[in-house]
């Protein structure tokens, strides 16, 4: 196993920063090892905003479930799927976006999460670390306001990163016969795998939490998919001009 991918493996989520500052170099080169990524037809469908503004953090951080670590981080970023440079391009060359495109939607999301991930393993490669704010998409409408984007764009996630002050134990991912298979979809022993990998999780949190929380992994996907999931999003992607069609 190469350094590379002990470094992927080791991978955790960190929500507790030393209060070190990140130079303008630093980030230029996170930025930088970000558009590295591999990017669907060379598009580059993202544009990536650094939150500076201790209000806007302040605001951003309640409507995601009062976050503090987005308050706190020495980074935050908010990264942003952009179509809106490719209707530029179409109107630069006397042609009209096809507006609402599905095959577009994904193309930007896609582009977007393969660029922030290869920030966040870029920073961790300096012994920084970081996570995902997803919870920004609580209201996408408010961060859209606040940070001022365009029609043709939206806010995917948020990214806290800084140095670590504390390191929380990692969390034991899926067994690979439940996500690898050969050929087909045999799903003849998933169900066994994930009573298996439910034992496992319950021990996780009871050692994290000093039996203070049980829980499993398919009770938490339970409570997640068994309700309607941010219904907002529907008519808000309608709403900066990407309606699915």
């Amino acid at each position: 196993m190469n350094e590379t991918i002990t470094l992927l493996k080791n991978h955790r989520s960190i929500r507790n920063f030393k209060n070190y500052p990140i130079s303008e170099e630093t980030l230029k080169m996170l930025i930088e090892a970000g558009q590295s990524a591999s990017t669907s037809n060379f598009v580059q469908a993202y544009t990536v905003i650094n939150v500076q503004d201790h209000e806007k953090r302040k605001m951003i951080a309640e409507l995601s479930g009062n976050q503090q670590h987005i308050i706190d981080a020495p980074l935050f970023l908010v990264f942003v799927a952009d179509l809106e440079r490719a209707r530029l391009c179409c109107e630069l060359n006397g042609e009209t976006m096809d507006i609402g495109s599905t095959e577009a939607f994904l193309l930007a999301t896609i582009d977007t999460a393969l660029m922030a991930q290869n920030i966040m393993i870029a920073a961790e490669s300096l012994e920084m670390g970081g996570v995902f704010i997803g919870a920004i998409r609580n209201d996408p409408s408010l961060v859209s306001t606040l940070l001022e984007l365009p029609q043709n764009t939206y806010p995917v996630f948020g990214m806290c990163l800084g140095y670590p002050d504390t390191e929380n134990a990692q969390k034991p991912r899926l067994p690979i016969p439940l996500i690898l298979k050969e050929n087909t979809y045999d799903s003849r022993q998933n169900e066994e795998l994930l009573k298996k990998y439910d034992q496992e999780i319950e021990k996780y949190y009871k050692s994290r939490t000093g039996d203070k929380k049980t829980d499993s992994w398919t009770k938490q996907l339970t409570r997640m998919f068994s309700k309607y999931l941010r219904p907002h999003m529907k008519s808000f992607l309608e709403s900066k001009n990407l309606d699915i069609k």
